[in-house]
């Protein structure tokens, strides 16, 4: 019976332990999660970004503070205990002639108790404080502007992550034409070595296709520790840790077929995050305006306290049978400011500065915002061109290096011809990539400009 015991409870012991094995591992596989599209590198930004976490804390912040304020409306009722130990007892001086002494003499009396304490309730109310009507206001516009802020560092964070992004992949792309070329240049060079030791080439076509063989070489290398560097900055903007791999599986795929001109004769200026958050402080720089003028009128609160006071010889103030004495009040308090010097009247025209240097502020983002989207809209239509005509000179380039290379093994082409080509080809790659890359930056540069980027 005993051996039986023993056996279920390695059994139940057993379980447990595969299934913490299990959920450990499954936990951990998704943990090391390495392989991103740009969606996933977005989400994970949103996540893990510092900068755009201090945004949302922001905004949880300026809740916080109107919550504070509220408070301030509302009934605040305190206690207090007080106790006295008069070391030496205060001296008052009555008039002389109260105890047959010549008028204008006064006696010095010591009276009270050694040991005194009060302790009660007080409670306040405030009736009404335009401070406190246009701080409500204020608090509720300073939420909003804060909602907006997390919105505009959510755009600016994915235009980052995707601008590093999109440099990775167009990157990994060009090296697998980089290899393509350095397997075929190597292939020439080897042929050319060997009819040289044959009789059947110069050592100058050797020494030329060599040349270029080192600078294509050095050309990959280049590139390859340019895609190093981009995984570290997209790594770096989506709060990656450095040091962990990260595999993209998005490719670059351009289709050209699906090509739509931007416009920038409709945009809605009103959909930029800045914008909003000009308007939003206008909204601020108006309140404040407002509750300034507004602070002429008197501020009113009421009060009240009950308390208990006891005066003692000796320290007894626990003592039941000892009486205490109830002091219980209320009462109100009236505020009103008669004249101050003209500061207030100073301050609302600094207020009313404000106001104005921030609306000539909106108009300026209205401009700039057209602008941006004008030229971002430019240079996108640019570029798309650019990738037609570069993709076609790819091909073309692609094409003269394919003919100069079968004239060159074939004994009728030269080494100078394949050079030649082969800096074509690799600058007509070049200009396709620099072209595709400009296109989709101005892509996200124009949906930044419209504010259309996060939706």
């Amino acid at each position: 019976m005993q051996n039986l015991k023993m056996l279920k409870a390695n059994k139940q012991s057993f379980i447990l332990s595969l299934v913490m094995i299990l959920f450990t591992t499954a936990n951990a596989q998704e943990s090391n999660n390495v392989n991103y599209s740009l969606r996933q590198s977005i989400d994970y930004a949103i996540k893990n970004s510092p900068n755009y976490l201090n945004s949302e804390l922001d905004l949880k912040n300026a809740e916080y503070r109107k919550k504070e304020i509220t408070g301030l409306g509302l009934p605040q009722v305190s206690g207090s205990v007080d106790l006295k130990n008069y070391l030496e007892l205060p001296t008052q001086l009555l008039p002389g002639q109260f105890f047959g002494a010549p008028a204008g003499t006064y006696i010095p009396v010591r009276f009270g108790t050694k040991y005194n304490s009060t302790a009660g309730i007080n409670a306040s109310q405030l009736i009404f404080s335009s401070d406190y009507i246009f701080g409500l206001k204020a608090s509720t516009e300073f939420i909003n502007l804060s909602k907006i802020s997390v919105t505009r560092s959510k755009a600016e964070l994915v235009s980052q992550v995707s601008k590093a992004y999109y440099t990775v992949i167009i990157n990994r792309d060009r090296i697998k034409l980089l290899d393509a070329n350095v397997v075929r240049l190597k292939k020439i060079l080897d042929d050319t070595k060997a009819f040289n030791k044959q009789g059947f080439a110069e050592l100058i076509d050797v020494e030329r296709l060599e040349v270029q063989y080192n600078n294509l070489t050095t050309e990959k290398d280049k590139t390859v520790r340019l895609i190093g560097l981009s995984e570290t900055v997209l790594k770096f903007q989506m709060g990656y840790k450095l040091s962990d791999p990260i595999i993209l599986s998005d490719s670059l795929n351009i289709n050209t077929d699906t090509f739509e001109e931007l416009s920038s004769s409709k945009i809605d200026i009103t959909k930029r995050p800045d914008y909003q958050l000009l308007k939003a402080q206008q909204s601020l720089l108006d309140i404040d305006v407002k509750r300034l003028k507004w602070g002429y009128m008197p501020t009113l609160a009421a009060y009240g306290a009950y308390q208990y006071n006891a005066q003692r010889e000796k320290f007894d103030f626990l003592d039941t049978e000892q009486q205490w004495f109830k002091i219980a009040l209320i009462g109100a308090t009236l505020n009103l400011t008669i004249f101050d010097g003209f500061q207030r009247h100073n301050k609302i025209q600094q207020a009313k500065i404000s106001s104005l240097k921030n609306l000539n502020t909106i108009k300026a983002i209205e401009q700039a915002g057209e602008l941006e989207a004008t030229v971002a809209s430019i240079t996108y239509n640019n570029a798309y061109q650019s990738v037609l005509v570069q993709k076609k000179n790819m091909v073309l380039a692609q094409h003269v290096y394919d003919v100069a290379q079968k004239k060159y093994q074939g004994g009728v082409g030269t080494s100078l011809e394949i050079v030649n080509a082969e800096t074509s080809l690799k600058e007509a790659q070049t200009n396709y990539y620099n072209a595709v890359y400009d296109m989709l930056i101005a892509k996200i540069d124009y949906q930044k400009a419209i504010g259309t980027l996060t939706k």
